[in-house]
């Protein structure tokens, strides 16, 4: 089924925001360490009912990882995410000043350049130049 704009209430879609994309890991205090370090904002620890739920934001973001141990089917380092930044040569310094190992940078055929790197569990995360992305 296919819904053209308007055509459910008669009017303009509602708007739907991205919080937050779950993370999967092994190790919940190793991990949020690790997002810290690369200045992630804390925005939520809970523990309760046998589960553990880590909230953290980009610098800059308005959406959140979650970390947490138990999701499910998806394994420790299944996730992948993108983050823009302004400046890549910056970024991949900052990376690598707090211990991080990025990619170099590369320049794929949509003409934008790009840095990877993985968290402790393997998840892969895409460094993307958000000045020839058009953000």
């Amino acid at each position: 089924m296919t819904l053209e704009r308007g055509s459910v209430r008669g009017e303009d879609p509602v708007d739907y925001k991205l919080e937050a994309v779950v993370i999967p890991v092994s190790d919940i205090d190793r991990t949020r360490h690790f997002y810290r370090a690369l200045g992630f904002r804390l925005d939520l620890d809970r523990s309760g009912e046998g589960r553990r739920v880590v909230r953290l934001t980009p610098p800059g973001s308005l959406c959140s990882i979650i970390i947490c141990s138990d999701v499910g089917s998806a394994p420790p380092g299944s996730a992948r995410g993108v983050l823009t930044v302004d400046d890549l040569e910056a970024a991949r310094s900052e990376l690598l000043a707090r211990g991080v190992s990025p990619s170099g940078i590369s320049r794929c055929e949509a003409g934008f350049s790009y840095a990877t790197f993985c968290d402790p569990d393997g998840n892969h995360w895409l460094l993307v130049d958000a000045v020839h992305l058009g953000s």
